[in-house]
């Protein structure tokens, strides 16, 4: 018992509620399908243990089961560590480069960042994981790196199995298109045949088992894919968000600095196409999703970028307009608009503006 509690630590029995949920039940039920039935298919008609290759088959998709669902069961139940509830630093001066958590009524510890889902703040958050229907953080994050790493290796395995097995049980011989060359697989065949004979439903259950387990393979693979390039980093997934989210912010505030303003003088209707622009400006019309906007004459359009014949902006607003009204930005003809002659930045052109189209 003791050696077990090692194993897994459950901080409470409450921990046991996590299966109960569409993550865990899901990547179970693969991990018991894809197990189960290469057992079975290797045991039955693939490679029997009385063979020592089929012993060594047979132990190796054992081990890959035993070591998946410990990692897996580890990610979920030891949790990613949470900060303690009313937290403070030793020294009280060092509160002033913490944030505070108003939910949990403590100071978050450095990388730490609150969870909606856990309603807790988690230590080095990395991301909720709906699969483990917990968070990976610091203490389980080298469990769940692993787990990404296990499954995909011991899903190859079984997909393996998986192919051999009815190939060896609908072919006997594996053929090139040549007459003179051929690989004999007679010797797959065993004498006795199998207890059970490899029918419809085993046909039909190896090949549903090989088409989750080439799934699983993909797509648990590119997830362990980016959790190396974070882990190289020396990163967590919030903070390569982070990042990515001021850099995007940061270019929209030098984009707004390098807008242009320009006043409507000719109304414009707002089609995609319109013909009363002239034929350049009814030809040339962006090949974009982007939307076009209609224009009053007296309004004014901060310019980001631009073609020859159209430009893209943002309406400049009033007050009483600002009011329950998102941004209004699309496409314009630039006939239809003119720089304003008091702007400072009259002399700036919109970025990505073209000469020719």
């Amino acid at each position: 018992m003791g050696t077990f509690c090692s194993v897994v630590k459950f901080e409470n029995l409450q921990e046991l509620k996590r299966l109960c949920h569409w993550g865990p039940i899901i990547a179970l039920g693969v991990i018991a399908i894809c197990s189960t039935m290469a057992m079975i298919d290797s045991v039955l008609w693939y490679w029997p243990l009385h063979t020592t290759g089929g012993s060594v088959n047979f132990i190796m998709l054992i081990n890959w089961t035993v070591m998946i669902l410990y990692n897996y069961f580890n990610a979920m139940f030891v949790g990613p560590g949470f900060v303690p509830l009313g937290w403070k630093p030793e020294n009280s001066q060092d509160s002033v480069y913490l944030q505070y958590c108003k939910v949990c009524q403590a100071y978050k510890a450095p990388r730490s960042h609150h969870c909606r889902k856990c309603n807790r703040c988690v230590m080095k958050m990395d991301h909720h994981c709906p699969w483990i229907n917990n968070c990976c953080g610091y203490q389980n994050h080298a469990s769940f790196t692993l787990f990404l790493l296990l499954a995909p290796l011991g899903c190859i395995h079984a997909a393996f199995i998986f192919v051999m097995t009815m190939y060896t049980q609908l072919y006997n011989r594996l053929s090139f298109g040549w007459n003179t060359v051929k690989i004999d697989m007679s010797a797959a065949r065993r004498d006795p045949l199998p207890i059970i004979p490899f029918g419809l439903a085993a046909f039909a259950a190896t090949l549903f088992a090989l088409g989750l387990a080439l799934g699983t393979t993909i797509a648990v693979g590119m997830l362990f894919f980016i959790q190396m390039k974070i882990i190289l980093r020396n990163k967590t997934s919030i903070e390569s968000w982070i990042e990515e989210k001021i850099e995007q912010l940061k270019q929209k505030a030098d984009k707004r600095v390098r807008s242009v303003r320009y006043k409507v003088i000719e109304d414009y209707s707002g089609t995609c196409c319109p013909l009363n622009r002239g034929i350049k400006t009814f030809f040339t019309s962006p090949c974009t999703e982007e939307p076009r906007i209609r224009l009053q004459k007296g309004e004014f359009i901060l310019a980001t970028r631009g073609l020859r014949y159209w430009l893209y902006g943002d309406k400049i607003l009033d007050d009483s307009v600002l009011e329950g009204v998102s941004r209004i930005r699309g496409w314009f003809p630039r006939n239809c608009v003119e720089k304003c002659p008091c702007d400072t930045e009259t002399d700036q052109a919109p970025e990505g503006e073209k000469k020719n189209r």
